[in-house]
């Protein structure tokens, strides 16, 4: 998704969006741990349309299992679980 459609998808989701200062990485801990964690499967500068879906969902899964610190040591798809179960 580009930049550009930040508010689209804030409104759709009603999931507010967060922009860094430019050339300020110690305002992206998250978003640099993730592309570090991405870097054990797709080397940087790696194009994805080399992979097939099956790996990309693999390895979006295995990422989604592994349990994070700043989520209170759980995983992405439990946190999301609770979120979900939250809004019905």
């Amino acid at each position: 998704m580009e930049m550009a459609h930040h508010k689209k998808f804030t409104v759709a989701t009603d999931v507010q969006g967060y922009f860094c200062d430019p050339q300020s990485p110690w305002q992206r801990g998250t978003n640099e741990n993730t592309n570090r964690l991405l870097r054990q499967y797709f080397p940087k500068g790696t194009n994805p349309s080399g992979y097939s879906q099956s790996y990309l969902n693999e390895v979006a899964l295995r990422l989604n299992q592994r349990p994070q610190k700043t989520l209170g040591f759980r995983t992405p798809a439990s946190k999301l679980q609770v979120s979900v179960a939250m809004t019905n």
